[in-house]
């Protein structure tokens, strides 16, 4: 791990995240919400049924393909795209009340589009809003930092250079005035932190399992993780997904504080969830796993001495986990939904719910919102027995996780954005 600059002590930083989430009942500032869990308190007349003749406030066209997650705060939603066959990657704004696009900005104009697979596209990392900036990510073609109110780019960053293979797919997480990035590619494993003031490196943290990822094929180095910050035994550690190995890391440094080793496991989308005590993994691509491991005096090397259980049928690929009252809800990209005891990892039930999925279920008001790529959202009861309330479409299909500001709805759909509210 090396550091490139003395950063402020850690109870200071974590202090500033935990203010930030404090407003989260009015925005939705970064990737399934304030506190990364896609779960929402306290909106009881947010919509449970819609078509494109019902409950849709307006609809506003996106140009280009992006399948990054809308974010919002100060009456403005935010998204990137990316046109021109992924040779123009841009940062929208869009006004909340009326659907208007204020801004359409070209962030990067690189001088061939990054290769990327068929399923992914050009703008898939989600942004961050935060003290009056929008940030982006491209992965390998860059980072940087708008200012939310005029449209204006206040810094680039393009020293982050790594090799996904299939294009970027990881969201940006902030912890104080950081921005923290993790680049686990076929050719680079590392984490770093970005000042969020100048978009310089902050601290740069190599992958402990590196020497053994060289023993492996390229592509099996790989991951597109976003890291999640929670508070574990009075401390803040930002947990990160990548190949074969999760890393709890103190984001105020990068150093290493503990890990579990889950190989064989590459190409690992879904973020971590928890509960405060436990914590939930799905393992990676292909056969994953879904595993959950105590928190409690993790210190090291933790894959033996913190498993709880393994379950080898209910693990998402694309998605992730969601815990409701010891209740543990996953869907895999086939569309199959499973509900799990968070105590023991049974199954309570399994369903078919749709057909193709990316986006991650959304909690609120003891309901689970599944949107498919198909534009299918099945709503149904967060409990442990399967019961459907509804089933809403819209015409172009989701790729991208829903916003909720209120008792609304923020849904991203391959062509359109959509304001969806009683």
């Amino acid at each position: 791990m090396t550091r490139f600059s003395v950063q402020p002590l850690a109870g200071f930083l974590f202090a500033a995240l935990s203010l930030s989430s404090v407003h989260a009942a009015d925005s939705w500032p970064r990737f399934l919400g304030a506190a990364q869990n896609n779960k929402v308190e306290n909106a009881p007349k947010l919509p449970q049924a819609w078509d494109p003749a019902k409950n849709i406030r307006w609809r506003t066209e996106i140009a280009g393909e992006g399948w990054s997650s809308p974010v919002v705060a100060d009456g403005r939603i935010w998204l990137t795209t990316a046109t021109e066959e992924g040779l123009s990657l841009r940062a929208v704004a869009v006004d909340f009340e009326s659907g208007k696009i204020i801004h359409d900005i070209e962030v990067f104009h690189p001088e061939s589009a990054t290769v990327k697979h068929r399923r992914n596209s050009h703008a898939s990392p989600t942004g961050i809003l935060s003290g009056g900036r929008f940030f982006v990510h491209f992965g390998t073609n860059g980072t940087a930092a708008l200012d939310a109110k005029t449209g204006a780019v206040v810094w680039r960053q393009q020293a982050l250079k790594v090799d996904h293979q299939n294009g970027a797919g990881g969201s940006l997480t902030e912890f104080g005035d950081l921005l923290l990035i993790p680049c686990d590619g076929m050719d680079v494993q590392h984490e770093v932190a970005l000042s969020k003031a100048t978009g310089e490196i902050v601290w740069d943290s190599p992958r402990s399992a590196k020497a053994f990822l060289e023993t492996l094929a390229p592509d099996r180095r790989k991951a597109y993780g976003t890291p999640f910050v929670m508070e574990s035994g009075g401390q803040p550690v930002s947990i990160s997904t990548a190949s074969n190995r999760v890393y709890g890391l103190d984001p105020a440094t990068g150093k290493e504080r503990w890990f579990i080793n889950y190989g064989p496991g590459f190409s690992n989308v879904p973020i971590p969830a928890t509960d405060g005590k436990t914590l939930i993994i799905s393992t990676g691509f292909m056969k994953p796993e879904i595993w959950a491991l105590k928190l409690e005096g993790a210190q090291g090397d933790i894959t033996e001495t913190h498993l709880l259980w393994k379950q080898k049928t209910a693990a998402p690929d694309q998605t992730t986990p969601v815990i409701v009252n010891n209740l543990v809800f996953t869907v895999s990209s086939g569309g199959i939904a499973s509900c799990l005891d968070l105590a023991t990892g049974d199954i309570l039930w399994r369903e078919r719910i749709g057909s193709d999925f990316a986006a991650t279920p959304l909690v609120a008001n003891g309901l689970l919102y599944f949107s498919d790529c198909s534009g299918l959202t099945t709503v149904v009861k967060a409990q442990s027995t399967f019961e459907v309330v509804s089933k809403n479409t819209l015409p172009e299909g989701f790729m991208a996780s829903p916003a909720v500001v209120g008792n609304t709805l923020v849904l991203r759909t391959k062509a359109a954005l959509y304001r969806v509210q009683q």
